[in-house]
């Protein structure tokens, strides 16, 4: 570890030279990704110095402690020591964690697809409330939201929906929300008072940036319909929705949210990248779709990440045997305690991968 710790602190310090090279800042594009590419560095090399600094002192303390007669100040040296010695265990694990490889998409914009699953209707009202609390988080965090496409139901659920959350870092915070979510409840339509189990699918996306993929035109077929759902007279008379199908691939992408067909378009085209940017991400079609049915599943009951469970007022998260007893919060946006710990369950995940 330390080999690699002193490589990263040369290679800082070269960077660090660079950026201030007046050839360097004269190409700004050149500039901004060393600048970049030493900010990534930063907190490594800062945690990196921190260790070097304590570990110095504890070997100071070990020398004076061979030659100190007195035994008051060889018991100061000794609690020194024993100090130094678990702030460099505190440190050296701190360190195990910044040397992880970082996921490339982690400070991505992220866009989620949330469809209902198994049980009717009661499947969409569910995604629909999937929708509210993901828009909620995003309004907590200050992160900000875009309807790309909405497919809803007479009675206030969604068959389908996708959107966009804006802020950095957000796609690294809501990446482990791909996965089939169930509920346990009693439908308002119930009248017998039985629990009803129902489910909804939540596909997560990072956006993909215009470097990272490029779309032949000639590949792509672009319909224009008239809008469908509530809107009133606008969304009946004029053909503002957009349908965008990649023919390599056959991926299908619609967009009605926006009055603007031009918009419709340039939001559309934002989701197609996206999801291309995910099927190229692996090599081959089957290994696709088999990551799609990892994220999403069939939808089936059985299939789940997680269940909110509303006669108990609890949510389950079933990877990591997480129980919360705050449903009515959870659904609100408040969800960050789940997210820590999912990060948490993932990263000593890795931590035990290294070590092996």
């Amino acid at each position: 570890m330390i080999e690699k710790l002193e490589a990263i602190y040369k290679k800082y310090l070269e960077l660090t030279e660079k950026i201030s090279d007046p050839e360097v800042i004269s190409h700004m594009d050149e500039w901004q990704k060393i600048a970049k590419e030493r900010a990534d560095m930063e907190e490594t090399v800062e945690k990196y110095l921190e260790y070097k600094k304590v570990e110095s002192d504890k070997q100071s303390a070990e020398e004076y402690i061979k030659s100190e007669p007195d035994q008051e100040m060889r018991a100061m040296y000794e609690e020194e020591i024993e100090d130094c010695k678990r702030k460099l265990e505190t440190i050296t694990e701190e360190l195990k964690i910044l040397l992880l490889p970082k996921d490339p998409d982690d400070d991505k914009n992220v866009i989620l697809e949330i469809r209902g699953g198994a049980g009717g209707e009661e499947a969409a009202l569910f995604a629909a409330e999937l929708y509210r609390m993901y828009v909620r988080y995003a309004e907590n965090h200050r992160f900000k939201t875009e309807e790309i496409d909405c497919n809803e139901t007479e009675l206030g659920g969604v068959k389908e929906v996708t959107f966009m959350i804006n802020g950095k870092g957000a796609y690294s915070r809501l990446k482990y929300e791909s996965g089939v979510h169930r509920v346990q409840r009693v439908p308002e339509t119930e009248s017998q008072g039985r629990v009803h189990t129902s489910t909804a699918t939540v596909a997560v996306l990072p956006e993909a940036q215009d470097v990272e993929v490029n779309i032949d035109e000639k590949d792509l077929i672009i319909e224009t319909c008239r809008s469908s759902g509530a809107g009133g007279q606008h969304i009946n008379k004029t053909e503002s929705c957009i349908r965008m199908v990649h023919i390599p691939t056959g991926i299908v992408v619609n967009c009605q949210d926006e009055r603007s067909q031009i918009k419709n378009r340039e939001k559309a085209m934002k989701v197609m990248k996206s999801r291309l940017y995910d099927y190229y991400s692996t090599k081959y079609k089957s290994e696709y779709a088999e990551n799609r049915k990892s994220q999403i599943g069939t939808g089936d009951r059985s299939e789940r990440i997680r269940t909110y469970n509303f006669p108990q007022g609890r949510v389950t998260d079933h990877r990591i045997g997480l129980t919360l007893y705050n449903l009515d919060e959870f659904l609100a946006g408040d969800i960050d305690e789940m997210l820590d710990a999912l990060a948490i369950a993932d990263r000593e995940k890795k931590l035990s991968g290294e070590e092996d």
